[in-house]
């Protein structure tokens, strides 16, 4: 098996890339190849939301394998004390996996040129001089005129971060649907909006059509780019997904009742 190592910086996290690097080739497994089968992170979520970006072109060849070196995150299963114990798993591994549902976001600029973009998380585009003024399409039909700070449109699995500041539900990944909510929206007798989180269909989509002549912020997951001209911008469901090798996977709700909550259970009856 074809294994890469992706880690932060923080100490913690090298010495058990060190440790993991030195145990995985005493396996004979091969170790930090351009082209691997299996991409483990260390550190935390945001680490591995920066793998899943640089190898976002071949998420059908890979696995992701999460190792955390702090608190537990969503997409960490491991933690850095257990490297002969993940070492152990892929030994055994058949192939496993969970899959994950991605958002994709296509930009059109009104200079004819387009990008295109994966994101985990969320993709939110903010006004960056003053309120940020946009129409909101469903599919192809127009919905409503935005006027606030900016739109956050995310994953199941990113429906507990960002998203979920904005005042978005939190989606099992199961579903395969995305979720747009507003970010401090202007409601009153000129403008209005729904005022509360969409969560549409996989066969959906949204789109965005900025007001000519603004300035905005654009962000994929953690990466912000200040952007040309925009004259539309598309979010859907992707027919990518990241898939997780799966020798130990938490149940969705037990992660977000431990990173939310954390209350002692009760006794049993």
């Amino acid at each position: 098996m074809r294994i890469a190592i992706q880690a932060n910086n923080n100490a913690s996290s090298q010495a058990a890339r060190q440790k993991l690097i030195k145990g995985l080739k005493q396996a004979n497994f091969e170790v930090d190849v351009p082209h691997p089968e299996v991409v483990i992170t260390i550190g935390g979520d945001g680490t591995l939301l920066s793998a899943f970006h640089r190898y976002a072109a071949v998420l059908d060849e890979v696995r992701f394998i999460g190792v955390h070196t702090g608190h537990l995150g969503f997409y960490t299963d491991w933690r850095d004390y257990e490297t002969d114990e993940l070492i152990a798993a892929l030994k055994r591994d058949s192939g496993e996996s969970t899959s994950y549902p991605l958002l994709d976001v296509l930009v059109d600029y009104e200079d004819g040129t387009t990008a295109h973009f994966l994101a985990l998380n969320e993709a939110t585009l903010k006004g960056t001089s003053g309120t940020m003024r946009t129409d909101v399409y469903v599919k192809e039909n127009f919905f409503e005129s935005f006027r606030g700070d900016g739109l956050c449109v995310a994953t199941p699995t990113g429906s507990t971060a960002y998203s979920k500041s904005n005042g978005g539900a939190v989606i099992h990944p199961r579903l395969a649907a995305l979720q747009m909510t507003e970010i401090a929206s202007i409601n009153n007798r000129v403008f209005r909006t729904l005022a509360a989180p969409m969560i549409l269909a996989p066969d959906e989509w949204v789109s965005l059509r900025p007001e000519p002549f603004q300035e905005y912020v654009m962000s994929i997951d953690q990466f912000t780019a200040k952007p040309a001209m925009i004259n539309a911008i598309r979010f859907k469901v992707a027919s990518e997904k990241i898939r997780f090798a799966s020798y130990r996977h938490m149940h969705f709700w037990d992660r977000v009742e431990d990173a939310f909550i954390g209350e002692k259970k009760p006794d049993a009856l």
